[in-house]
């Protein structure tokens, strides 16, 4: 990639540039990284915003939704004047104002069985922002078929849960590890459990820092761990879990 440093960049990254773990060689790491985000809603906006910001070259977003009031008391990136309209076309314009830089690939479609190979093919760390389990199940197993990092968030009322898995490591547990069966939506369904706004900011913003870190490969390894927060009571912690004998993941 010709002149991918130039002195703009350098100027525009210049406060993480001077992180001992980023560096130049560091920030062309990430401006050469590939991340799929799916779900552009209250965990999708802030990945993409500072995913965007940090100089991620290659961001794909897929969403079928178009936003609506309800969205806007948590869903960053979006307005009142965006309600209506389809998410993924609004942030493509907005991602393009915050940094010209970066390539940005919309989907405006569900991520299904049918669809997810040909998506995948072009991204090497996937983001889950998604508000279903269906989905994180999904992007779970197609993860590990194809050795991709999978970063999954999840919250509901005042709780954030954040799961990194980095499926080159075959010895590492996978989502379906952790849950012993597949868990009711309802307690990620916004509509009926309740949201306080920042929560969603604060986990997205985790999921950014988590795929940053793996894009350069520093910090210590979480791949066997979830990070629960209790942001009622200000609490954090990370729990250990193992991989099943049992589980889809044995197969792969």
């Amino acid at each position: 990639m010709k002149n991918i440093l130039n002195k703009k960049l350098i100027e525009r990254y210049s406060r993480q540039i001077v992180l001992k773990d980023v560096g130049p060689s560091g920030q062309k790491k990430i401006i050469k990284s590939r991340v799929l985000v799916v779900g552009a809603g209250g965990l999708g906006c802030p990945v993409i915003d500072y995913l965007s910001r940090a100089g991620v070259g290659n961001i794909g977003i897929i969403d079928h939704d178009k936003v609506n009031i309800s969205n806007i008391h948590r869903q960053s990136l979006y307005n009142s004047k965006d309600i209506g309209k389809f998410k993924v076309s609004v942030l493509k314009k907005k991602i393009k104002l915050i940094n010209p830089q970066v390539k940005i690939k919309t989907f405006k479609k569900k991520i299904e069985r049918k669809n997810i190979e040909q998506i995948f093919k072009n991204y090497d760390f996937i983001i889950d922002g998604s508000d279903n389990f269906k989905t994180k199940f999904l992007l779970n197993e197609y993860s590990l078929k194809y050795k991709k990092t999978l970063i999954v968030g999840a919250i509901s009322k005042m709780d954030g849960h954040i799961f990194t898995f980095d499926f080159k490591n075959k010895n590492d547990p996978c989502l379906k590890c952790f849950y012993q069966t597949e868990p009711s939506d309802e307690i990620l369904n916004c509509e009926f459990e309740g949201i306080l706004g920042p929560v969603a900011g604060i986990v997205g913003n985790i999921q950014a820092v988590e795929v940053l870190k793996k894009v350069l490969k520093i910090g210590d390894k979480s791949n066997k761990k979830i990070f629960i927060l209790d942001l009622n009571k200000l609490d954090f912690r990370k729990v250990e879990f193992k991989k099943k004998t049992n589980c889809i993941c044995k197969k792969y």
